[in-house]
């Protein structure tokens, strides 16, 4: 029978553990930074939902400011194009555009609107930039979002 000295047995060892132990920290390390990509990813689509909401609710309110100026409304007096200029006045419908275009700028990155009529049905668009939640730093045009609201009076 062969006689293995504990010695010899040792030497054999030397540096395992070692490499046991990098490997564990590469593994974790990994990890953590899965769980980091993640939460960057959630907080990044959770602002971009909540812009996505602050569109949709400045599209229903300015539906509900039409409403509520029906006859201005279908006079035209409502009527925006993008890129309008801020209007100036205090008429009731010039407040409402107004205000509406002072919250799309506000709330939304780039935000801007347009409100189109044919007749008693409504088109109110709502745009904005989403180039600043996608990680380019560039405003292009690939970047602007848009939402349509189509409603009757």
């Amino acid at each position: 029978m062969k006689k293995v000295r504990v010695a010899e047995l040792r030497s054999h060892q030397l540096g395992v553990t070692l490499v046991e132990v990098l490997v564990a920290v590469l593994i974790t390390a990994t990890g953590v930074l899965g769980a980091a990509a993640l939460q960057l990813n959630s907080v990044k689509f959770n602002q971009a939902a909540n812009t996505r909401s602050a569109a949709v609710f400045l599209a229903s309110d300015m539906a509900d400011r039409l409403r509520a100026n029906r006859s201005l409304a279908i006079d035209g007096s409502y009527d925006l194009t993008m890129d309008a200029t801020v209007p100036k006045g205090n008429a009731i419908n010039i407040v409402d555009q107004r205000e509406w275009l002072t919250e799309l700028s506000l709330r939304l990155p780039s935000g801007d609107g347009s409100i189109s009529r044919d007749d008693t049905v409504f088109t109110i668009t709502v745009r904005w930039n989403e180039a600043r939640l996608s990680g380019t730093r560039e405003d292009g045009a690939g970047d602007l979002e848009t939402f349509v609201f189509v409603t009757e009076l």
